[in-house]
């Protein structure tokens, strides 16, 4: 009886601490992370704009990187607010529901992330190694469908997440020494078991983005093979250039991913000011590069970027 009353218990609200060690630099911490949000929203809404009605971007690839943009901004956004209000208003609390929230979108977000690059990946395979059949392959039937199965494969993923918290009873401290609230770190408040609540947050989201990675590796050792094949130098410098800003933006995805993923289930020596510093800098550094690395490396995009503001300029 007494379990049963503890698993139908809702909770009350959360504290958030900001970053636990650096609480008297909260202020001064916020002022970098508000102008690399700032510059994440504006970079992602321009490339969406540019992508929305410029008829020459409107291309498999372009519609990927249109996705990308929007799950950015989800990312960003989800947890970026709530965190300047920490550093700068000291408006920790949040409600159970406001955190079930917050943590689905900001998983959501980074699932759906890597799925996205691994369908970038597979439309420069397709526009590389198969370019006579680019169009006919990637109908915009097939695009649609591949849109819908990765954001629906990243809900299914991350919705059990949801329901594995709400089962736990919290009866100990409700602060959260963090800046939002993500699934492990709150599962680590219950009194109750959370074998589970480790094992599926860490094996699963870990299985699905390694699937992801060898499929991104898989196509790019098949994308390099032909590339080399090619007759020609300026071929091959025009391909590998085609790639270059989605290698860029891979790495800089992957990379802090794999080390907070990690670290959570086995990082017990790593600094936690270092850890959720890390964990910041994560959901607000790729959001704000991610537009500006496709802006500088895809001349496409460049020149649209540049008869934009200079068109503005004039008037």
């Amino acid at each position: 009886m007494i379990i049963s009353n503890l698993s139908s218990y809702n909770p009350g609200p959360f504290i958030l601490m900001g970053i636990p060690g650096l609480e008297q630099f909260h202020e001064w911490i916020g002022i970098p992370f508000c102008i690399i949000y700032i510059v994440a929203i504006m970079g992602n809404c321009i490339l969406l704009y540019l992508i929305a009605v410029e008829r020459s971007l409107h291309e498999p690839m372009f519609f990927f990187l249109s996705m990308l943009a929007m799950t950015d901004l989800i990312l960003s956004t989800t947890t970026v607010p709530k965190s300047l209000s920490i550093f700068w208003l000291g408006a920790g609390e949040i409600t159970f529901p406001g955190c079930l929230t917050q943590m689905f979108f900001l998983h959501f977000s980074s699932v759906l992330d890597s799925a996205i690059l691994m369908a970038m990946a597979f439309d420069r395979y397709v526009a590389i190694c198969s370019p006579l059949r680019y169009t006919t392959t990637l109908t915009p039937k097939t695009i649609i469908k591949i849109a819908v199965g990765i954001a629906f494969r990243s809900f299914c993923i991350i919705l059990p997440d949801v329901f594995l918290l709400t089962r736990l009873p919290f009866c100990r401290t409700r602060i959260i020494p963090h800046t939002y609230c993500e699934h492990i770190g709150v599962a680590r408040l219950s009194c109750g078991d959370i074998s589970i609540n480790i094992w599926f947050g860490f094996c699963v989201p870990f299985m699905i983005v390694m699937s992801d990675v060898i499929l991104i590796a898989v196509s790019y050792t098949l994308i390099l093979c032909a590339v080399f094949r090619l007759p020609s130098r300026d071929a091959r410098q025009k391909a590998l250039g085609t790639c270059g800003s989605h290698v860029c933006v891979i790495l800089m995805f992957y990379t802090p991913a794999f080390f907070s993923i990690l670290a959570h289930r086995f990082g017990h020596n790593i600094s936690r000011t270092f850890h959720i510093m890390f964990a910041n800098l994560y959901i607000v550094i790729p959001p704000a590069l991610n537009p500006i690395v496709y802006g500088v490396k895809t001349k496409q995009i460049r020149n649209k970027v540049i008869h934009l503001f200079s068109t503005k300029g004039m008037e």
